[in-house]
């Protein structure tokens, strides 16, 4: 392209020479005569200004170049005016409404902690009185107004045009605004957050338009994401685009029983919910991994390894175990890693020697179902719920069965893997090998 535009520049200096020399130009030195030095200031103003015309289109070509780079690229796109401005009238909207409960809370709290759950959802009880969908960062909190977004991502599925807004309430208190654009092929998403600083308000923190690599609306009411973002070789390390949302609310019935029975184990550092076993077969279960989610289960405090360098007392051990698991002391003597001399179980933290971080690991089981058996136990259709990469609602499915006593205490009485979404799962790892 250079090399036309400076042919072309030197053609027409040539015929501007010819031109000025015919026509006598007047003016340089208050003579009739054309002097070799009007004749170079006049070339030297052209050449000046033809020089910005090349320099303004080729940094015109350049704009282009790089916003259509950015375009197939799908991140960092530009974000137009109206639509910047729009996005922070709306975010500046919401934190004032939610400022009263936000303030009244740090003055209880360190500035820099994150608020309490019941916090949280009373703030998205306040933004979502606006009509529009919110979702609260709490576990298993349900989206308010969710319809709107349900009806959306319908119409997307059709091919239907259209866009809409949810907000998001962060731990810190923070409101972010996700709006979601279908042009009929491609969906966008503009995200802002913003949030107040010392009483005072802080503006856009952050603010990015990104197209959707791929996206699916599943029939459980997940909205499951992929977001275009850097890839190698333009960046060393990969970045995780997945992104997941609860559309369809959560029963309280399966809600209560997650938070009960199947979110303090989790598919990390265990492998209770991640395996087939029942009363016949309770081989190879991790007890020594487990001793510590049950620990924290029953005491709703961290199990401190620490305290027992030489190894878990052998009672303290048995008696968790055996209260919710249908295991014998005898058994699990012979199942776990026991030490017979110093009467203790081998206990180790998961860190990098003991443990290999997974994306299932990071999966949320989710009860989405259950039935109560004729022997009085019941048994938990459970989804483990992924939003790092695999991005899918039911990475997994079983079917965990327990039995609840008088009390509200409970027992484990079995777990069967009913499917895979395919997707490659990591055979368990033991921390402690027998």
């Amino acid at each position: 392209m250079w090399w036309k535009k400076t042919g072309w520049f030197w053609k027409r200096g040539l015929v501007m020479v010819s031109s000025l020399l015919l026509s006598g130009v007047m003016g340089c030195g208050g003579t009739d005569m054309v002097s070799s030095d009007c004749v170079g200031e006049v070339l030297a103003e052209e050449e000046a200004d033809r020089v910005g015309e090349v320099l303004a289109e080729e940094e015109a070509d350049r704009a282009v170049e790089s916003a259509v780079g950015q375009e197939e690229r799908g991140y960092n796109l530009p974000i137009d005016d109206d639509e910047r401005k729009e996005a922070e009238t709306d975010c500046r909207k919401v934190l004032d409404v939610i400022s009263g409960i936000y303030f009244q809370a740090r003055k209880e709290e360190p500035s820099d902690a994150s608020l309490d759950d019941d916090t949280i959802l009373a703030l998205q009880d306040v933004v979502g009185a606006n009509g529009r969908p919110t979702t609260a960062m709490v576990t298993y909190a349900n989206m308010e107004n969710y319809e709107e977004a349900d009806d959306f991502l319908k119409k997307c599925r059709e091919g239907r045009k259209g866009s809409l807004v949810i907000y998001e309430v962060y731990p810190d208190g923070a409101v972010g605004r996700l709006k979601y654009t279908f042009d009929g092929t491609d969906m966008y998403v503009l995200s802002a957050r913003a949030q107040w600083t010392d009483e005072e308000w802080s503006g856009i923190t952050y603010m990015t338009r990104t197209r959707i690599k791929k996206w699916k609306y599943t029939g459980k009411g997940w909205f499951c994401y992929e977001l275009c973002v850097p890839e190698p070789p333009e960046v060393t390390e990969i970045i995780d685009g997945g992104c997941i949302l609860r559309i369809k609310p959560m029963t309280e019935e399966c809600r209560s029983l997650s938070e009960t029975c199947v979110l303090g184990l989790g598919y990390q550092g265990n492998n209770l919910l991640c395996s087939d076993w029942d009363e016949d077969h309770m081989e190879k279960l991790d007890y020594n991994g487990l001793y510590e989610y049950l620990y924290k289960m029953k005491y709703q405090e961290p199990f401190e390894g620490d305290c027992y360098p030489d190894g878990i007392p052998q009672e303290k051990f048995e008696d968790l175990l055996t209260a919710y698991l249908p295991v014998t002391a005898e058994q699990l003597r012979e199942y776990a890693v026991y030490n017979e001399e110093k009467q203790t179980y081998t206990w180790a933290s998961l860190g990098c020697f003991t443990y290999a971080p997974t994306f299932f690991g990071t999966s949320l089981p989710e009860v989405t179902d259950s039935r109560k058996n004729e022997d009085g136990t019941v048994t938990m259709t459970v989804d483990a719920v992924c939003d790092m990469v695999l991005y899918d609602d039911a990475v997994i499915t079983h079917e965990l069965t327990v039995r609840f006593a008088d009390d509200g205490s409970f027992r484990y009485l079995g777990n069967k893997i009913l499917r895979d979404s395919g997707t490659y799962i990591p055979d368990y790892q033991y921390r402690i090998h027998r």
